[in-house]
């Protein structure tokens, strides 16, 4: 009974209108105070409980980073590396969209960050060159929900707060899935392509390929980083989350320079002598490769001492540093020498500088931003794991499980259901605070019927994917409106095409369990439920 009262409560708040961190909130309390036998101090004690949470904290700092990447000029720089990669084929520059929207993903952890970030540029893009901005708008609509689905995901740090599962393992499962994703969207992209006659692009050659990947990998880097990192063993999800804030506020303000008071100001002046140039680029290239060997080779050699790896690195960073003088046409050796004032002036500007960064307009708007985003949304988490508390005190999971398996629910049909619950919930509510609601309940069951755990969150994810792209409340439609400035009803059909693309990929999902499993189990081992 108190089950069926939270439920009318919630959902009756829902439609009208209040909002769902207070609907939810506000619906436990009530059912706490008068219609339960638990304490009411409990309130108090789930929310110092969920305000210690360690996982949860994550959240706030893959927020940060996303709004560093989405902010500086990391989403043009994957656009020209997708771009190089495969712009010549049919489609190609929809097609390089998608690939844009993949690796963008892997930095932000948000689809509405992607879709801002990669769709005001690559939709601009698509309609230079003679595709409708129907089409553009629905492929971008639908690629950028791969941002809650390629790690690192906020959505999966709310289900492993929510479930108690690992983060490592949900990130890992989600790696292979986002691929398939990406190249079921491409695959319809060039099928599309061919049908309509859509224009292809140049094969601008193995040069612009290798520039594009120079171009964006101190954006892309951030994807060994993380998951490295986390599979390496050397810092936590939470921590990682952490490092990436970092790092994304380094490279957007010291590196790339798209944003604070080094805006514009190049490391290498235009009138500056070939030498110069030739040796930067040298020594730029050997420190970036020792600092990605000293990392990586931590994966691979991990038994190894560090001094060892690290003399052992010296010599390709030898090799390097007086060989592309040679490449470059330039018979000195040490070119590199002549970068010296480059980088002593570059590196007192850093010093210089680095305080008034950190209080610059620019970086106080990203603060200011992120912080709007994270105070929302972990509102929603501390209201819902309320809400999840009553459910378990109340044991509501075990009765519905008890009742699925005595009217014969098997595995099978209960991920059908499952598909069913959170489509048509999707199409209502915002997919943390979904995911938060029903994760709960789901959870124990498939538990019971044997679901693995690792799986059934990657479905949850998927069906959240389609949520943002389903009408009357999903959020990707919404930003894609107001990027194109075309109506919500037209975003919806521009991009129905594509999400029965994705409906596919849900069933494929569904009931290929292998597809999120393999990866993390073979890298981590299987799921324990209540331990990380």
């Amino acid at each position: 009974m108190e089950g069926l009262i939270l439920f009318v409560m919630v959902l009756t708040l829902l439609f009208l209108g209040v909002p769902i961190a207070v609907s939810l909130g506000l619906s436990s309390i009530i059912v706490i105070a008068f219609f339960s036998n638990d304490s009411m101090s409990s309130v108090a004690l789930q929310l110092f409980t969920a305000s210690q949470n360690y996982t949860l904290l994550a959240i706030p700092f893959f927020i940060l980073a996303s709004s560093f990447m989405s902010t500086g000029g990391v989403a043009k720089r994957i656009i020209r590396f997708a771009i190089a990669t495969v712009g010549h084929f049919r489609g190609g520059l929809a097609m390089a969209s998608v690939l844009a929207c993949m690796m963008f993903a892997a930095l932000s952890g948000s689809s509405p960050a992607t879709v801002v970030a990669i769709g005001s540029i690559a939709i601009a893009g698509m309609r230079q060159v003679g595709y409708t901005k129907d089409f553009a708008a629905g492929i971008i609509a639908n690629a950028g929900t791969l941002g809650i689905l390629i790690p690192p995901s906020i959505v999966m740090v709310v289900y492993a707060a929510a479930t108690d599962v690992s983060v490592g393992r949900m990130f890992l499962a989600g790696v292979m899935p986002g691929i398939v994703a990406g190249l079921m969207l491409m695959i319809a992209i060039y099928v599309m392509a061919r049908i309509k006659n859509l224009p292809s692009g140049e094969w601008q050659g193995i040069a612009e390929f290798v520039a594009g990947g120079k171009d964006a990998g101190w954006g892309l880097f951030l994807i060994v980083i993380i998951i490295g990192g986390i599979y390496g063993g050397v810092f936590t999800p939470t921590e990682a989350a952490a490092v990436s804030a970092i790092y994304a506020g380094g490279v957007a303000l010291f590196i790339y320079r798209d944003m604070g008071p080094l805006k514009d100001i190049k490391w290498v002046s235009d009138d500056a002598p070939l030498k110069t140039r030739v040796g930067f680029m040298a020594s730029v290239y050997a420190v970036s490769f020792y600092f990605v060997w000293l990392i990586l080779s931590f994966f691979i050699m991990r038994e190894t001492p560090f001094a060892s790896r690290a003399l052992f690195g010296l010599a390709p960073v030898a090799i390097i540093l007086f060989g592309y003088p040679y490449k470059k046409g330039l018979a000195n050796p040490l070119a590199f020498l002549a970068s010296l004032g480059v980088w002593r002036r570059n590196l007192g500007l850093i010093a210089v500088k680095f305080f008034p960064a950190l209080i610059h307009d620019d970086t106080r708007k990203v603060l200011i931003d992120s912080s709007k985003t994270i105070v929302m949304l972990m509102f929603i988490i501390v209201n819902a794991l309320l809400f999840a508390h009553v459910l378990t005190s109340e044991r509501i999971p075990q009765h519905i499980t008890e009742w699925m398996v005595g009217v014969g629910f098997n595995w099978f049909t209960f991920l059908i259901a499952v598909n069913l619950l959170l489509l048509l919930g999707g199409q209502f509510m915002e997919p943390s605070g979904l995911l938060l609601i029903v994760a709960p309940v789901v959870f124990p069951i498939g538990m019971a019927l044997g679901v693995d755990p690792i799986h059934l969150g990657i479905i949850m994810v998927v069906n959240m994917e389609i949520g943002m792209i389903t009408p009357p409340i999903g959020l990707n439609l919404f930003v894609t409106s107001g990027i194109t400035g075309m109506s919500l009803v037209q975003v919806v059909k521009a991009a129905l095409p594509f999400v029965a693309v994705l409906f596919v990929f849900l069933i494929i999902v569904t009931y290929v369990p292998a597809l999120s499993t393999w990866l993390p189990y073979a890298l981590m081992g299987p799921e324990i439920v209540g331990h990380r």
